[in-house]
């Protein structure tokens, strides 16, 4: 069911403006207030409550009672005497006693009737179950800020609405205010579903991979209770050691970074994020714009918060066992021990191809190996136990393995032929790698035994897969989590700029839209971007003045209103060396796009000594604030969609990082003779990028593309930029 995401977060006030102006600890207290009433409530009202086989106020009364609810729950329905045995009420003002949650269950048209009730009750918490509010638009939108305005005056919290509950496992309360008809089993993992259905397959999915549940929210519409109030609730709870999140949107990105970063640095945090796609993105004019589409943002905005994105839930329960159950790996140097060649080979290229690393053995491991391992084993890495290996090769090989210090984590394969004991192989792992102090993943593929083994690695909280493929994955998630927590950011860079000659220029265009190029030069050149000289002229006559002036040779480009892409128009001549080449080019130029854009001038430039080209933009996204992007120059960041974008702000280490990204770098590197570009000039640019750009929020795109990348030492300069505002 598509949702928005305007009016999330209006059930109460949090701080605003500068955030310096109200602590951590005050904001958390924002957020968390009022949330003990829906996940630790003394007693629970279902007003609602059905008699009737298959209805949801029946599922919820018999989930709370089934569940071991420890508190008294109190059907309420006017038209019902008894609900489930239990004596039913007509209002929630007919119940004596003090009534903390209620979860609602009746027509949209009644909600906020009831939910006027219950603020006078003196309820703390709603579950709004019911649908037919924000989601469907028009009245539904009305009837949804009522309701939040309702919940702001009794000082209620609200989850949903067109949610499917909550649940919360802990011993003290064994609460399942939900109509899931899956019952989840206790553990340390909490869970935030914005889908009422996808949050059923969920719970099941869950208790089927053997993952316990501490608490689970189905967050609907989040009328109220948000992502990051959950997050910022479980933050310091000790029953939760991991957080899982399906999303449909980040409805409140700015909090939800602010909060999301902080608790991670704490806790894992995993997430699928759908919605993948971005028709929209197609319209942008400008190459950042292009390829800095909405999952673009919601990628780097996860990526910057420590949030682990994984495609599928199998992927997310996989991870998430993983983390409660192994130690992080402090490197990316993996080892692969096998029975299997064909699985060998099928784990290396999958972890190497994931960022990790799986190198040679030391010597003295591999001499160790080769006095227990049979001459046909391979003692290499991925070590080969070939087929006939059974539980005491494994103990023997693993024995020697383990002590190498130089391997961050281990992948153990084994595949069942059927005259091993798949069993004593599985048992073997769990001896020989219980003391490694280093994340150890199986994978047992064959039938021979195979549940048994299963079950001896998991009850020791060795995470099994059947294929080699989903462990690395497992794996290079796992490190990715590291490389976020030892990441340290660094300061910016102070800058020298000329904001009064900026502001004078932007100035000229308080109706918004492109900047002429001059002006955009003078902009960015303001605050440190280097332009490659250059002059404007009206007449090929002038056009050769200038290019003596400057010094051959030079190019020559058109410019005109409307005229943004230059090169699709062929309205850029390059390499021209004399006086006569200069005019003929000038001449055809202004003959052939006056048809098309009417007023045409040309820029003279000097030709750039660099030899690399790389662009570095920024585009404005109306939910997730600047991206910055960077990718190879030119026309190939369009045709190659190499680029990495990161939403700001930046700090002073992430223009490196985004270069390193690209998998085009290795062109910025020296190879076949040529020296390095220069990408620390490109990073400095990007950065006063940023700076101009925060310093005038009106400018909604800024582009410098080719910035010309000199070797080190020598200038690198930008040879175009462009900067759209928006009316003031």
């Amino acid at each position: 069911m598509a949702r928005q995401d305007q009016g999330a977060s209006m059930g109460r006030s949090l701080p605003v403006g500068d955030p310096l102006l109200s602590s951590p600890q005050t904001m958390k207290h924002e957020r968390t207030a009022g949330l003990d009433g829906l996940f630790r409530p003394r007693s629970v009202a279902v007003i609602g409550a059905s008699c009737r086989h298959g209805s949801i106020g029946r599922q919820v009364v018999a989930n709370l009672i089934g569940g071991g609810f420890t508190g008294p729950v109190y059907p309420v329905n006017p038209k019902a005497e008894v609900v489930l045995s239990m004596p039913a009420f007509r209002r929630v003002a007919d119940i004596k006693g003090v009534v903390d949650l209620a979860v609602l269950v009746v027509p949209p048209e009644v909600v906020l009737r009831v939910a006027v009730e219950c603020g006078k009750k003196g309820v703390r918490g709603l579950v709004v179950i019911t649908a037919g509010f924000r989601e469907i638009g028009g009245e539904g939108q009305q009837r949804e800020q009522k309701l939040q305005a309702i919940a702001a005056r009794y000082g209620m919290r609200i989850i949903g609405p067109n949610c499917m509950g909550i649940l919360n496992t802990e011993p003290g309360y064994c609460l399942n205010a939900s109509f899931s008809a899956s019952s989840p089993l206790p553990g340390k993992v909490a869970m935030v579903s914005q889908s009422g259905a996808l949050g059923e397959a969920i719970l099941a999915d869950a208790a089927q991979a053997g993952l316990g549940v501490s608490m689970f929210a189905s967050v609907g519409n989040r009328a109220d209770v948000t992502a990051a109030d959950l997050l910022a609730y479980w933050e310091d709870d000790p029953l939760v050691e991991v957080i899982l999140l399906y999303l449909e949107t980040v409805g409140e990105p700015q909090e939800f970074v602010q909060v999301a970063r902080k608790v991670a640095r704490k806790k894992p945090i995993i997430a699928v994020k759908s919605g993948r796609s971005d028709a929209g993105a197609a319209a942008a004019s400008s190459h950042t714009g292009s390829v800095a589409g909405a999952d673009v943002a919601v990628e780097t905005l996860l990526q910057q918060c420590g949030v682990l994105r994984v495609d599928n839930f199998r992927d997310m329960f996989s991870l998430a066992q993983a983390l409660l159950q192994q130690p992080p790996p402090k490197g990316p140097n993996l080892a692969i021990v096998t029975n299997a060649g064909g699985p060998g080979i099928l784990a290396t290229d999958a972890l190497v191809g994931h960022g990790l690393h799986v190198g040679p053995l030391s010597a003295r491991t591999q001499m160790a190996l080769r006095k227990v391992l049979p001459a046909e084993a391979s003692t290499q890495n991925p070590v080969d136990l070939i087929a006939s290996a059974d539980a005491a090769r494994y103990r023997d090989a693993l024995r020697v393995v383990v002590k190498d210090r130089a391997v961050d984590g281990f992948v153990v394969l084994f595949v069942s032929p059927i005259m091993i004991d798949a069993a004593a192989v599985a048992q073997a792992i769990v001896d020989e790698t219980r003391a490694c102090k280093r994340p150890v993943l199986a994978c047992v593929m064959g039938r021979q035994r195979s549940d048994e083994a299963h079950r001896i690695l998991a009850d020791a909280g060795i995470p099994v897969f059947r294929y080699p493929e989903d462990a690395a994955i497992t794996l290079h998630m796992m490190w990715r989590r590291q490389q976020w927590l030892q990441r340290a950011p660094v300061k910016l860079p102070a800058l020298s700029v000329r904001k009064a000659t900026a502001a004078r220029v932007l100035g000229r265009y308080l109706r918004g839209g492109w900047l002429q190029s001059g002006d955009a030069e003078v902009v960015l050149s303001a605050y440190g971007v280097h332009f490659a000289a250059s002059q404007r002229v009206r007449t090929p006559a002038e056009a050769v003045a200038a290019a003596h002036a400057l010094g051959f040779p030079v190019v020559l480009k058109a410019e005109a209103a409307g005229l943004l892409h230059k090169s699709e128009h062929r309205a850029v001549k390059t390499g021209l060396r004399t006086g006569d080449e200069v005019f003929n080019a000038a001449a055809e130029l202004l003959r052939r796009l006056r048809a098309s854009f009417g007023a045409v001038s040309l820029q003279v430039q000097a030709h750039a000594e660099g030899h690399r080209e790389v662009l570095i933009g920024m585009t404005r996204h109306g939910q997730y604030g600047p991206l910055y992007a960077v990718g190879l120059g030119g026309i190939q960041v369009e045709v190659l969609r190499d680029v990495a974008v990161r939403i700001g702000p930046l700090d002073g280490k992430d223009p490196a990082e985004m270069f390193a990204s690209l998998k085009g770098r290795l062109l910025l590197a020296a190879f076949r003779g040529a020296p390095p570009a220069d990408v620390a000039a490109a990073a400095s640019a990007l950065l006063a990028l940023q700076r101009l750009t925060m310093d005038f929020p009106q400018i909604a795109e800024a582009e410098v593309n080719p910035f010309i990348l000199a070797r080190p030492g020598k200038r690198s300069v930008a040879v175009d930029g462009r900067l759209r505002v928006e009316a003031q």
